[in-house]
């Protein structure tokens, strides 16, 4: 049920901000770490950490949402 609620949030999270999206796809489910993140999108190690924590925020509260209904 989590993982439907977590597939159901990256899917609108992607709509509003496809950037801060890519950085979840690769480090969770690609499994790289900031810096090789940062790598693979031409961007600093620093937008990548911002961008990161801005989506978990996102994710985390949309998730307990979805979870709580």
């Amino acid at each position: 049920e989590a993982l439907v609620a977590l597939d159901a949030a990256l899917e609108r999270f992607a709509r509003i901000d496809p950037e801060n999206a890519r950085i979840v796809e690769l480090r969770w489910f690609g499994g790289l770490d900031t810096e090789e993140t940062a790598a693979a999108l031409g961007v600093s190690t620093r937008t990548v950490e911002r961008g990161w924590r801005v989506a978990r925020a996102w994710l985390r509260e949309r998730v307990e949402a979805d979870l709580a209904r």
